[in-house]
């Protein structure tokens, strides 16, 4: 990679990074951010690659406990919170990489989805030791922000790609 390519790179994921940021600082309800912040991280694999997405989402929990943003009783759920983030990025884009079209994105978002899913569940109900509200919002309700949030995604991929064909 050239210098210049590098620095394309940190620019666009220093750029993703700060609109994930603004975007969980808003102070929305979860049930908007969580399905942004998602489709954030995956629309930082699709235009800069899975090592972008990946840093915005062992990021973004850390930023977002240290800025009041994720309750204290959520602390430990941080690292879990990390791996789903990074498996997430990492299944949508080896989808995308094993199937060159839409179904290889639609496929990575679904398993990297049930994954995160599952390593977050599995977190709250083996391992670590939280109220059941928190517990219950590790759960369910974190697979339908990664769905959404991979649905959205695509529809903002799309969208830019062919706006950025059209000034072509």
């Amino acid at each position: 990679m050239s210098t210049h390519e590098r620095i394309r790179w940190l620019t666009l994921t220093a750029v993703l990074l700060a609109i994930t940021l603004a975007v969980q600082m808003i102070g929305l309800p979860q049930p908007i951010t969580g399905p942004a912040v998602n489709a954030m991280l995956i629309l930082s694999a699709a235009f800069a690659g899975p090592i972008s997405g990946i840093i915005i989402g062992l990021l973004t929990p850390l930023i977002a406990f240290m800025r009041g943003i994720l309750a204290a009783p959520l602390a430990p759920m941080i690292p879990f919170i990390m791996i789903g983030n990074g498996t997430l990025v990492l299944l949508f884009w080896l989808g995308c990489r094993l199937i060159k079209n839409l179904m290889g994105s639609v496929a990575g978002i679904v398993t990297g989805s049930v994954i995160k899913f599952l390593i977050l569940s599995a977190a709250v109900n083996l391992i670590v030791s939280v109220p059941e509200p928190v517990a219950q919002a590790m759960q369910l309700p974190q697979l339908f922000n990664a769905l959404i949030g991979g649905v959205i995604a695509l529809i903002v991929e799309r969208a830019i790609k062919a706006a950025l064909n059209s000034r072509n």
